[in-house]
């Protein structure tokens, strides 16, 4: 089996440590090594989140390295555009979210927000896809299911067991918000 390497980006917030915990909590579930680290910045602030989750038969480094992550999974259009060099670009692919969250220095009004970031990714020769995954996590009933959405839309994509990813985010999310991001979950699997 070919090693599968992720590279989560997002803004603090936004659940990527929950996503990153949910991916690796699945590979263990399927009897797969599994490795993870993350990069928390200024998460606290609204900076940006990088997790690097790896797994297969025998993983012996938690990050990826640039131009080898089969997915670069982005919660947040602008870190989709900063962070595209991690993706293989002949095999992998970029599943950003169309949510826009604006930087200090955008809202400092030092510089504007680009407009055009699926432009530039497209441009580079990077496969991108996007989800509208605030909306359906509104459907769902909350905002902060998003993740939950995300998770959805790339256990689609990757072909992954639906049934097993929706046990370990089960087992990762906070018992009073299950029914929440099940159905997150399941809004995702079908956008």
């Amino acid at each position: 089996m070919k090693n599968t390497n992720i590279f989560i980006v997002g803004v603090g917030g936004q659940g990527t440590l929950i996503a990153s915990r949910t991916l690796g909590l699945y590979a263990l579930k399927k009897g797969l090594d599994a490795k993870m680290s993350e990069v928390h910045g200024m998460a606290k602030r609204g900076g940006s989140v990088m997790t690097h989750v790896r797994f297969g038969e025998k993983i012996f480094s938690p990050t990826v390295e640039e131009g080898t992550a089969d997915v670069v999974f982005a919660f947040e259009r602008l870190e989709a555009a900063r962070f595209r060099h991690y993706c293989d670009k002949q095999n992998g692919f970029i599943l950003s979210a169309t949510t826009v969250i604006e930087p200090a220095p955008v809202l400092n009004k030092e510089c504007e927000y680009p407009a055009n970031t699926a432009d530039i990714i497209k441009g580079e020769g990077y496969k991108y896809m996007e989800c509208d995954a605030d909306a359906l996590a509104k459907q769902a009933g909350s905002p902060q299911a998003m993740n939950s959405v995300m998770l959805g839309k790339l256990t689609a994509l990757m072909k992954f067991s639906e049934e097993d990813m929706l046990d370990a985010l089960m087992e990762v999310v906070p018992p009073h918000t299950k029914e929440i991001n099940k159905k997150a979950f399941e809004l995702g699997l079908k956008a």
